[in-house]
């Protein structure tokens, strides 16, 4: 009878120790996920935050990238505590599990409330994005030393689909139009709905983009659409976390009995 119970806990044990180890390897594959879109944004999105005189953006992005580095030790912590059955490393990979799914928790409702209180909050994010990026295109735009803002400029008129900062009407304003590099564009070839060799020198809704708002609005959408997004894989990734700390409780049970 005895050698029975021992055999059911042993069993028991070694089910929870591939169910926990499953659970740390899609842990650590979510870890390096997150890791892999804080370098793209940083990356990929560079451009943009060339634009921005804030560092909200690159900050989260860093904050991504910081993240997905202890949810891979995590994971890697939880796989070798999983493989030699150390109560202590349970303990702490348990401890870690909970301090992450606290964080997110937090980020997931502070990203949900930012949204949902965005009026007044999105009227200054509004308010630097038209400051920033009229003065951009009105100031640097073609302009030498500035072709990073150039390039930036023209990809998120390609990319948002999108003319000017408030409305195509702003490049009338801008330093470069008056210059011999202009060669009678009325708005640069990015705002093009086809971009070709000066095809900004029509400025007809047929040919370029005409959105209302301008990049602004593009851009803001743009933003608060990942935002809402990353709080809510967030709050999805912190409650699968419960089934790994209950797992890890189980575990460590599971090991108790076994040596008493």
């Amino acid at each position: 009878m005895a050698d029975a119970e021992e055999k059911t806990n042993t069993c028991g044990t070694v089910c929870l120790k591939y169910l926990l180890f499953i659970f740390n390897l899609f842990f650590w594959l979510a870890g390096g996920a997150v890791m892999a879109v804080g370098i793209w944004t940083l990356v990929d999105k560079s451009d943009y935050i060339s634009l921005l005189s804030s560092s909200m953006y690159s900050a989260a992005a860093f904050i991504l990238i910081g993240a997905g580095a202890v949810v891979v030790f995590t994971g890697i912590l939880g796989c070798c505590a999983t493989i030699r059955e150390q109560r202590g490393l349970l303990i702490v990979f348990f401890v870690l599990l909970l301090l992450i799914f606290l964080l997110e928790i937090t980020a997931g409702i502070l990203a949900y409330v930012y949204y949902q209180e965005c009026f007044p909050l999105c009227y200054q994010l509004n308010a630097e994005l038209r400051a920033d990026l009229k003065e951009k295109m009105v100031q640097n735009y073609q302009q030498h030393g500035q072709e990073h803002i150039t390039r930036a400029i023209d990809k998120l008129q390609q990319d948002l689909k999108c003319c000017g900062s408030n409305s195509s009407a702003d490049w009338r304003e801008g330093v470069w139009i008056h210059t011999d590099i202009a060669d009678k564009r009325l708005v640069p070839d990015s705002c093009c709905k086809t971009p070709t060799q000066r095809c900004g020198v029509r400025d007809h809704p047929s040919n370029i983009y005409k959105v209302e708002g301008g990049c602004v609005s593009k851009l803001e959408e743009f933003i608060l659409q990942h935002l809402i997004i990353l709080g809510s894989v967030g709050l999805g990734i912190a409650f699968i976390q419960i089934i790994g700390m209950i797992f890890t409780c189980c575990l460590y049970q599971s090991l108790k009995e076994e040596i008493y």
